[in-house]
């Protein structure tokens, strides 16, 4: 089981709103997940994260692949 940390599409049209879930990556965007550890919400300014950091490094420990775009939201964070 390939498992990877990336984005959950939430919110309305033209206002999206992210969860930053582990999921397996056989399923679709908005499907199923393992576990919720984070929020991302790009139409703030400045964009607010908001990741549990324990879980982060649990799953990433585990050998879970982080997508870019989580990559990046983690290193502005400091957690990686």
């Amino acid at each position: 089981m390939a498992v990877k940390i990336r984005l959950r599409r939430m919110g309305a049209k033209k206002a999206p709103f992210y969860r930053v879930v582990v999921a397996d990556s056989r399923y679709p965007r908005d499907g199923r997940f393992i576990e919720e550890i984070g929020t991302y919400n790009p139409l703030t300014d400045p964009a607010t994260i908001d990741i549990d950091a324990d879980k982060a490094k649990k799953w990433i420990g585990n050998g879970a692949q982080p997508t870019d775009t989580v990559k990046a939201l983690l290193k502005k964070s400091n957690i990686i």
